[in-house]
């Protein structure tokens, strides 16, 4: 299953890991920034999309926004994971799938699920 974030300070993969999460089931891919994101969403084509809120240039609200308006596969799920909870129940208003505090994410359940 492929996994695509959008994260600008913390390396994901590693807070996955850590939290116990077997990622060998699991392709992931982490963007530090988020230009050109309807560019690496369409050719990377990932099942879980994860979106940090407070990211340069685009913010994740608005990177969620352009996603949903654009002509590019939606993800199966997209997960908003701000460490801001205001900003994740934006992202979820907006049509994110699943809203949690990025330190919190190997509890997610999607990790069991493939």
């Amino acid at each position: 299953m492929k996994v695509l974030a959008f994260e600008d300070s913390v390396d994901i993969e590693a807070l996955l890991i850590s939290g116990g999460i077997e990622l060998s089931n699991f392709e992931f891919k982490q963007y530090w920034d988020s230009q050109n994101y309807l560019e690496r969403i369409s050719e990377y084509a990932p099942e879980i999309l994860m979106l940090d809120h407070y990211m340069p240039p685009t913010r994740g609200l608005d990177v969620l926004k352009g996603l949903l308006t654009s002509e590019v596969r939606r993800p199966k799920t997209i997960v908003a994971m701000s460490s801001a909870t205001m900003a994740n129940n934006a992202m979820l208003n907006a049509g994110a799938d699943v809203g949690i505090v990025k330190f919190d994410i190997s509890k997610l359940e999607i990790w069991a699920q493939s």
